[in-house]
């Protein structure tokens, strides 16, 4: 009785380390949720630097909702090359859009720079491009996540495969739990460490710095978006 206990235990932490690494190596790769983190932790006045926990909140709660949806039998879906189209456009506009937000406020003006001189920063969550339209950071972290096709086609292949492997399905509730909180362990420690970064790290910046980060960012979220509406039609159709 005892060594099936350990043997259990031992299989719901090996699945748990695993989703966890896989986890943290994609959370690591440079995309559109990692500079909206950066963004929105440097632009909020108080406990910028708890932003990761929100937007990973909001990410994990749509990654629960795939998960659901794969172990329904649905993968193939993501699989189609029409709908990885249709979500590519979709994303690529809404990343666009989000990038020209910030180049076009920084051009006018309108983004607040007061956190880079006071601890207050009262004035800071009035305006700026992230406020607008993705105020909350758990509905920005579900709008950023669903704007890139590579996370859907990340599930579709290698989350969907991992599920596989590991046999993992709502009658195997201890695995799904235990892949479900590894992966979004890997995704909050790093978010959260960015977070940490982007709060302490950028209000010490001077003006002319922190508009350079912004520009930077608003161009790489361009350039990404005509990426992720292009790419996709780049495929083969099988």
């Amino acid at each position: 009785m005892l060594s099936e206990f350990a043997s259990f235990f031992s299989n719901l932490l090996m699945i748990f380390s695993f989703s966890f690494l896989v986890a943290l190596t994609g959370a690591m790769a440079p995309g559109p949720l990692l500079t909206y983190t950066i963004i929105k932790s440097a632009k909020t006045a108080k406990r910028g630097y708890l932003m990761g926990i929100w937007i990973i909140a909001g990410h994990a709660l749509l990654e629960m909702g795939i998960i659901i949806f794969l172990l329904l039998g649905f993968s193939f879906v993501l699989k189609n090359i029409f709908v990885v189209r249709a979500i590519g456009i979709a994303g690529g506009l809404i990343l666009v859009y989000f990038g020209g937000s910030i180049l076009r406020d920084l051009y006018l003006g309108k983004i607040s720079v007061s956190f880079l001189t006071s601890d207050n920063g009262q004035n800071n969550s009035s305006s700026g491009t992230v406020n607008r339209g993705l105020e909350n950071p758990v509905a920005g972290g579900i709008m950023i996540s669903m704007s890139n096709p590579y996370w859907w086609i990340w599930w579709a292949t290698i989350g969907f495969a991992f599920i596989a492997q590991f046999e993992i399905s709502f009658r195997e509730w201890p695995k799904l739990v235990a892949f479900f909180l590894g992966h979004e362990a890997g995704d909050l420690i790093w978010y959260l460490t960015v977070s940490f970064l982007a709060f302490f790290g950028l209000r010490r910046l001077n003006k002319k710095v922190y508009y350079g980060i912004l520009a930077f960012c608003g161009v790489f979220m361009i350039l990404f978006g005509i990426y992720l509406g292009i790419s996709p039609f780049l495929k083969v159709v099988i």
